[in-house]
């Protein structure tokens, strides 16, 4: 005995226990009152002492179904109560994979459980059909869609009680009665002139043809069913709105095949890069930010612009590019598009010693048109900018900046007539304030400074492609432009704001071409870098698919390895 309470041990009173139990049920197993209890309708005399000590083992209900099935009358409605055998049935189909090879990793050289993970990316989809999936009172087929789909065509039911009483009506009516009163004043007898008088400028009422022919009832019936039946709505009751449910109750669809998901697509395509003097290689990135949500929703997209002898300047340091790197169109992804998405792009120079103030300031100096004035100052900076290439040729260092309103380029774009738009945007000559120019042949100017409210203005699928000239940048202000600066940056060009007065800014000219992103564009890359069919040749310039950060989560189900 290893525990006591009380100087008494607990194994040994459990043992005392049972055996008083064994005692008890032993004197009073005879007992009428017990026994009227064991077996109520049985034989008294021939009945069987349950023991009071051992336990009953519970009765298995599965066996117990199987071995006693329902009593089922057979009749009309025995169907409701059977589960219909041939209800669900699964198919397979096979898992589309949109690139040529399989981003999956192999097999081989995995642990069983990380193998079994990445099979579900490969293996074909499991579908269970249901049937009779339309009978349960969990289907419900009167969906939105349907119903504003079934009320096409149907006229607009206009009541008395419906229509605004009209000023001009009343008048109306006051002015007959006036003239009523007074004919009936000239009339020499009072309500008995009054009726004459009502009946000589009444309307006679349209005969009712047939009225007094004898016609058998059923002929009558069936005329009323032809009179309803003609212009009928072929499903009259289902126009009637559902009623409120108590309680709601979630009605389960049948779910769509999952696949990848995109939001709006946007092909951005980089043309060209010029800068007053050329004297290094310049390097430039977009991205997209969100203003309101304060958010990064896509990451960079590095293309280089730059020409073939700036791009000898870095050859002991950059390594030959492969043809993925020289990408010049993305495809960017928007969720959720609203009036707060900005194109930011960012400049970046070859590392050099001394500020970025110093390093910026022959940009903003010198003039493209004083050349030939200030030809050994250039030869000196171009002297200079090899000795840093061939130093520091990988490093880089910030140089510029600058941000497009995307919705505003978008609603613009999709305004005009043409087939495509050329846009200039300046921010030289009002920091703060964006302008949009056409052609110029085409008259004047065209403000962007109109807005739009809705999800219908932020359409990025329908629009005109157009062709922007981004004029002038912003000089870098410190060693790194930090987020909280660019989002108050970025609210303050949709207003004019005395913080962009301060940026100086550094004359360039950058073309780009926005337009609807294809729906299965030719020569395409995803963010991993893998090849998406319909490539047919791979020497030829692709197109970088950019990996969104949606600014809100996104309920779908991830289906693709990454």
């Amino acid at each position: 005995c290893f525990l006591f309470k009380n100087n008494i041990c607990f194994l040994c009173y459990r043992t005392v226990a049972a055996e008083v139990r064994k005692q008890i049920s032993g004197q009073y197993s005879g007992s009428p009152q017990l026994l009227k209890n064991l077996n109520i309708v049985g034989n008294i005399s021939h009945h069987t002492t349950v023991p009071l000590t051992e336990a009953v083992d519970p009765v298995d209900l599965e066996d117990y179904l199987v071995t006693h099935p329902l009593a089922m009358d057979s009749g009309p409605l025995r169907d409701l109560i059977e589960f219909p055998p041939d209800d669900i049935e699964v198919v397979y189909s096979p898992r589309d994979c949109r690139t040529l090879v399989s981003a999956v990793p192999e097999e081989s050289e995995m642990d069983p459980h990380v193998r079994d993970c990445i099979r579900s990316y490969t293996e074909d989809w499991a579908i269970v059909i249901r049937k009779y999936h339309k009978l349960g009172t969990g289907f419900n087929p009167n969906t939105l869609d349907k119903q504003k789909e079934r009320q096409k065509g149907l006229p607009k039911q206009v009541f008395e009680s419906d229509e605004a009483p009209d000023g001009n009506s009343y008048q109306d009516e006051q002015d007959d009665l006036k003239r009523r009163s007074m004919s009936i004043d000239d009339t020499p007898r009072g309500s008995w002139a009054c009726s004459i008088f009502d009946l000589k400028n009444s309307l006679p009422d349209a005969l009712l043809p047939s009225l007094l022919d004898r016609t058998p009832n059923e002929e009558i019936d069936r005329q009323n069913d032809d009179q309803r039946k003609s212009n009928r709505h072929k499903e009259l009751f289902a126009l009637h709105p559902s009623p409120d449910e108590e309680e709601p109750i979630e009605r389960l669809g049948v779910p769509d095949v999952p696949k990848e998901h995109f939001g709006q697509r946007l092909l951005v395509k980089c043309l060209s890069l010029k800068f007053e003097i050329e004297i290094e290689p310049i390097f430039a990135s977009l991205a997209l930010y969100d203003v309101k949500e304060k958010k990064k929703i896509s990451e960079n997209f590095y293309f280089d612009l730059n020409s073939e002898q700036m791009k000898g300047l870095l050859r002991p340091h950059v390594p030959p590019a492969a043809i993925t790197t020289l990408a010049r169109s993305a495809i960017f992804s928007i969720t959720y598009p609203s009036q707060d998405v900005f194109l930011v792009i960012k400049l970046e120079k070859v590392l050099q010693q001394g500020d970025i103030g110093e390093c910026a300031e022959p940009y903003m100096i010198f003039k493209e048109a004083d050349a030939t004035k200030n030809k050994e100052k250039l030869e000196k900076l171009k002297s200079q900018a090899d000795q840093f290439c061939q130093r520091l040729g990988k490093y880089r260092m910030p140089f510029a900046w600058t941000a497009i309103h995307l919705m505003n380029i978008v609603s613009s774009a999709g305004s005009l007539e043409r087939d495509s738009t050329e846009v200039e945007i300046s921010t030289g000559e009002r920091k703060g304030s964006w302008s949009e120019r056409r052609n110029s042949s085409i008259v004047g100017r065209r403000s962007l400074e109109r807005t739009t409210s809705g999800d219908d203005a932020c359409n990025l699928t329908s629009f005109r492609p157009a062709t922007l000239t981004v004029t002038n940048f912003f000089k870098q202000e410190g060693d790194r432009l930090s987020d909280e600066d660019l989002y108050k940056f970025l609210a303050d060009m949709r207003r004019p704001s005395s913080v962009l007065r301060r940026l100086r800014p550094i004359t360039a000219q950058l073309k780009i071409d926005i337009s609807p992103a294809p729906e299965n564009p030719h020569y395409c890359l995803t963010p991993e870098l893998l090849q998406v069919k319909l490539y047919p040749d791979s020497r030829v310039r692709p197109t970088r698919e950019i990996l969104e950060f949606p600014a809100r989560d996104v309920y779908v189900p991830n289906t693709t390895y990454r």
